[in-house]
């Protein structure tokens, strides 16, 4: 499960607190918790990102980098926030079939990723030649329309309903 930390939830004193509480009261997992941060807030203010984002790795939530490529990237302060994945914006992906330079931008991004130990995740995957073109590229996992647009828990249960049950029906073929 993934959940977005917006700036004004990033600057509170006890978010991780809090996180911690809300994880002891839903009995979740902390390792089934992706908590997404845009790239602006974790590669701001180093020292005080830095110290937040420990708090909540100890929590055992794994922490990804959101519109990873847009904001202002440190590559030093990369390497030293404790993050398991970097998302590819979509501006990015959504014209690396058309745009050489795009594509190479995404090229090097999954490198660093990977050359880091991170997963990398590209956002706005909207066409078979994007998903095609990422397989290339071994970026392990992608979102977007291409998938599923947006939609309600009932949709979403019945999406992973239908997968499940042709996963199953392939497995015993």
């Amino acid at each position: 499960m993934s959940v977005n930390i917006t700036p004004k939830e990033f600057s509170q004193p006890d978010l991780a607190s809090e996180i911690g509480k809300t994880l002891e009261l839903t009995r979740v997992d902390p390792g089934c918790l992706q908590l997404e941060i845009v790239e602006t807030i974790a590669m701001g203010d180093a020292e005080k990102s830095g110290q937040v984002l420990a708090q909540l790795k100890a929590l055992g939530v794994r922490l990804s980098i959101d519109d990873f490529g847009t904001g202002y990237s440190s590559l030093s302060r990369l390497r030293r926030i404790p993050v398991d994945t970097l998302k590819i914006d979509r501006a990015f992906i959504m014209h690396m079939d058309s745009d050489p330079e795009s594509r190479e931008i995404v090229r090097v991004i999954i490198m660093l990723a990977h050359n880091l130990g991170l997963k990398v995740v590209a956002e706005g995957t909207e066409t078979e030649e994007h998903i095609n073109l990422l397989k290339q590229l071994d970026c392990e996992m992608a979102q977007g329309y291409f998938y599923s647009r947006p939609a309600d828990d009932a949709a979403m249960l019945k999406l992973l309903t239908c997968n499940h049950v042709a996963r199953a029906a392939s497995a015993g073929h």
